[in-house]
């Protein structure tokens, strides 16, 4: 499986701006700069977003949601760490008492 081109911001807002002022279709801009139609879309909604002319998540509030899903996922598994700890530990206070 092929991973995914890492486009700028600047691009991605760069090719927007072509499609919305060049008169020119999503497919014809996204075929000249080399790029997927479907991305394309997704930059322009994304933009619209992000300029609060359509509802939606933000392109800094999804980072953040991203930032805090791998935070909560970093505190569960110490969590689980904390938790085994601290039964293997009772467990040999259990086993020196007796």
């Amino acid at each position: 499986m092929g991973t995914r081109p890492s486009y700028s911001p600047e691009f991605r807002a760069e090719a927007v701006r072509l499609v919305r002022t060049s008169g020119k279709t999503v497919t014809a801009v996204a075929r000249e700069l080399s790029i997927s139609p479907t991305s394309l879309k997704n930059w322009m909604i994304q933009l619209d977003i992000d300029e609060g002319q359509r509802d939606g998540l933000t392109t800094d509030e999804r980072e953040e949601l991203r930032r805090l899903r791998r935070e909560n996922r970093t505190v569960q598994m110490e969590r689980e760490i904390l938790k085994k700890a601290a039964a293997f530990f009772a467990s040999e206070e259990t086993n020196r008492t007796r």
